[in-house]
C-alpha cells in the first residue's frame, strides 16, 4: 500500500508561509505564494482571508474550497529539507 501524506497540523508564519506537520512526522514551513493563481486562489492573494485556512481531508483548505493536494504540499516539504 503507498503512503499517502496528510497534513496533520498547520500553523501561520506571516505573509503566504505556513508551517505544516504530516503524518510521517516530516515538518517544513512552506510559503504558498507559488500556487496562488487561477480564479480560485485570487481571494488568497489578500493575507487577511489566506490566514483564513483550515484542515480538511488531510491537507490545507480555505472557506471558498481552494486547497493544494496534500501529496504536492510534502513533496514540497521533502524538497525544502534536502536543499
Amino acid at each position: 500500500m503507498k503512503f499517502l501524506p496528510t497534513v496533520i497540523e498547520a500553523e501561520y508564519r506571516g505573509g503566504y508561509l505556513i508551517k505544516l506537520t504530516f503524518n510521517d512526522g516530516v515538518e517544513e514551513t512552506i510559503d504558498f505564494a507559488q500556487w496562488l493563481e487561477g480564479p480560485v486562489f485570487e481571494p488568497l492573494k489578500d493575507v487577511s482571508y489566506f490566514q483564513r485556512f483550515f484542515l480538511e481531508g488531510g491537507t490545507v483548505t480555505w472557506p471558498n474550497g481552494a486547497d493544494i493536494a496534500p501529496e504536492t504540499l510534502h513533496e514540497m516539504a521533502k524538497s525544502l529539507q534536502a536543499a
